[in-house]
C-alpha cells in the first residue's frame, strides 16, 4: 500500500494535477483530470507519463 503521506506529495507529471486517485486493488494511480494511469510496483508509484494507457 502506498503511504498516504507520499500520495499527498505526488502530482501528475503529464498535466501537473494534484487530483490523483490511488486504486490499491489494481495497483495503480489515476489522474482524475487527464485520465493518465500510473502503475504501482512494490508500493512504489511509477510516475512516468505514457507508461500506461488512459482510462
Amino acid at each position: 500500500m502506498v503511504s498516504p503521506k507520499l500520495l499527498d506529495l505526488l502530482i501528475c507529471p503529464k498535466c501537473k494535477s494534484e487530483h490523483l486517485l490511488y486504486q490499491p486493488e489494481k495497483s495503480e494511480i489515476v489522474c482524475q483530470d487527464c485520465g493518465q494511469v500510473y502503475r504501482v510496483e512494490d508500493d512504489i508509484p511509477v510516475m512516468i507519463a505514457g507508461e500506461k494507457d488512459k482510462l
